[in-house]
């Protein structure tokens, strides 16, 4: 029993000592029809901006030190959240969220977990990735026979566990999977993808989505895919994902919370 409580200490210490990005920098036109230059982390949900609600879920899984990646409307982003460190990525408009971790690679010195701002999830599923014992992995919501992708969702195509490629051209019939936008990385995996990470923005992939960097990754070193488990999540880009959030997924998961045993 003594060995079991030491290990969930040493996982919990892990954690705290692991860095969380959230990268926020977009304008959300998408979502707000290019009518607000309200960014789309201070979308709210619940009474509660997308932003704060995933600076909460990481506190909660127990990582103890959270980076946010702003750019639109930067200032008012930074006075709705305390406890933070930002990075402002100024050329949001004209680059994408490779571009906006490459910013925050003086940061990335050891373990992180990124996530884009852009979704919401099932604590649990935070916690299974972070408690996973490969060291670089990523959340997959594996398809089932109802599912069929088209040009939005980040496709995801697995072998023995392992993400062997990762795009949004993929073709769908190939696609095991979607990427939730939630990926960890150990300290090795860290310095491989500041590495392919460089050599992106290097090459003039600015406006290359991150998970182009996964994909090279992938290519040196296993990147292990964790999947869902039939916890609920989504990603927020169009007001019909507003929509789902609100009335379906939102209300999934404050019923899994409330029916959940308060800790003594």
């Amino acid at each position: 029993m003594a060995d079991v409580l030491l290990g969930v200490d040493v996982q919990k210490e892990q954690q705290r000592a692991m860095k969380g990005l959230i990268l926020a920098a977009g304008r959300g036109a998408r979502l707000n029809g290019g009518d607000s230059e309200m960014p789309k982390c201070l979308v709210s949900l619940g009474g509660e901006t997308l932003l704060s609600r995933n600076i909460r879920l990481l506190r909660n899984a127990g990582v103890g030190e959270i980076v946010v990646v702003v750019g639109c409307a930067a200032d008012t982003v930074k006075r709705t959240c305390r406890g933070v460190e930002f990075v402002e990525n100024a050329r949001f408009a004209q680059t994408n969220s490779l571009y906006s971790l490459w910013l925050a690679r003086p940061l990335l010195t050891d373990r992180f977990v990124v996530m884009n701002c852009d979704v919401l999830v099932h604590p649990q599923l935070l916690t299974d990735l972070l408690t996973a014992r490969h060291e670089d992995a990523l959340l997959l919501a594996y398809r089932d026979g109802d599912t069929s992708y088209g040009e939005e969702e980040m496709k995801v195509r697995v072998r023995c566990g392992r993400v062997i490629d990762i795009s949004k051209v993929m073709d769908p019939q190939e696609a095991d999977g979607e990427n939730l936008g939630i990926v960890k990385f150990g300290a090795e995996g860290t310095r491989l993808l500041v590495e392919e990470m460089d050599a992106l923005i290097a090459g003039g992939n600015h406006k290359a989505w991150l998970p182009r960097a996964f994909k090279a990754f992938a290519e040196r070193r296993p990147l292990y895919a964790i999947g869902c488990r039939g916890f609920p999540w989504t990603e927020i880009d169009f007001p019909e994902d507003y929509r789902r959030a609100i009335e379906v997924v939102l209300p999934q998961i404050e019923r899994d919370l409330s029916a959940m045993p308060r800790p003594a």
